[in-house]
């Protein structure tokens, strides 16, 4: 059997179980002639466990209008937002801070976000985070 032609990848963020043909979806999938219900239906059904999360989609676009998709782990803002309580992060990063997390909850994030952060180790992925968390201007305390 041969192997499909890719014609695009696509990356995109939505809130999990919540996918429409709505924009963000309908624009992004809709001028490859992707069949825009099912793909929202397959990506539902796969993150219906994790609703209140954004996940991260890659979808492979073949040529015959065909697509398979990957999700990945929440972004790493989202979850240190998460983490801290609040809502946006800071203006002026350096000057305010928006919040604090523990260093607990920095190796809680780097666990999860390990499968995709380039880190060899847990300690490489631990300082990958709190370096997101200083440019949000959320403190990392302990």
């Amino acid at each position: 059997m041969a192997k499909k032609q890719v014609a695009a990848v696509v990356k995109i963020q939505i809130p999990a179980g919540q996918a429409s043909p709505a924009p963000p979806v309908g624009t992004a999938l809709g001028p490859h002639g992707v069949a825009i219900m099912d793909f929202c239906r397959d990506y539902n059904a796969a993150t219906e466990d994790r609703r209140g999360q954004v996940i991260p989609a890659e979808i492979t676009i073949f040529e015959d209008r065909s697509f398979s998709f990957i999700l990945k782990t929440p972004p790493t803002t989202y979850l240190i937002k998460k983490a801290a309580g609040i809502e946006l992060a800071a203006n002026n990063a350096g000057r305010e801070t928006a919040g604090s997390i523990t260093d607990a909850q920095v190796a809680e994030i780097a666990e999860i976000k390990m499968p995709d952060l380039n880190a060899i180790d847990l300690e490489g992925a631990k300082l990958q985070v709190a370096g997101t968390a200083r440019s949000m201007g959320v403190e990392v305390s302990g």
